[in-house]
């Protein structure tokens, strides 16, 4: 499962719903600069304004709400980085250094390790928010979609066994009787 900022966090939350739902698991998630905190706590919304060419902190706090309505902005099945990750398969999330969603990444990735999903966090220094779009004119785009590249071959080669599959969430096991 791939995803791109919102559609990032859309994947971050899929995942998590599909493995309460117990459903089968992609062999892995690459999440590029992930929208994954829409109450927007994260510090980079406001350490990183003069570096971000994408974003203001008041465009993404109108879309937020557009995203939200009137539903709470730190359910987990809203901003990823407030649900529990385990069960979930191995990610991949990058993301540049230059962006207001920095924090997003850098938090969803700790997330993840903490509940031990397998996770590489790639921050790459000096680049805006997608910059992996501009793989035909930044170096830098065209080394990160390299890695994914790889990070995906062997996602997918794995032998079946050694993937990561859906485990139940502990709020959906009922007790023995």
């Amino acid at each position: 499962m791939v995803g791109e900022s919102a559609g990032a966090g859309l994947a971050g939350t899929l995942l998590v719903r599909a493995r309460e739902q117990n459903l089968p698991m992609p062999a892995a998630g690459v999440l590029f600069s992930p929208y994954a905190d829409l109450t927007l706590s994260g510090a980079s919304m406001t350490t990183k304004i003069a570096v971000d060419p994408s974003f203001t902190p008041d465009a993404i706090a109108v879309r937020a709400k557009d995203y939200t309505g009137a539903a709470d902005p730190a359910d987990p099945l809203i901003s990823p980085v407030f649900a529990n990750l385990r069960g979930l398969p191995p990610l991949l999330i990058q993301a540049g250094s230059n962006e207001l969603l920095l924090d997003d990444a850098v938090r969803l990735a700790a997330r993840a390790a903490a509940d031990d999903v397998p996770v590489t966090l790639e921050v790459t220094p000096g680049v805006p928010h997608l910059f992996q779009a501009f793989a035909p004119m930044l170096d830098e785009g065209e080394a990160a979609l390299s890695r994914v590249t790889a990070f995906l071959h062997a996602a997918f080669t794995l032998p079946p066994r050694a993937r990561t599959t859906a485990r139940p969430h502990p709020d959906n096991v009922e007790p023995n009787g």
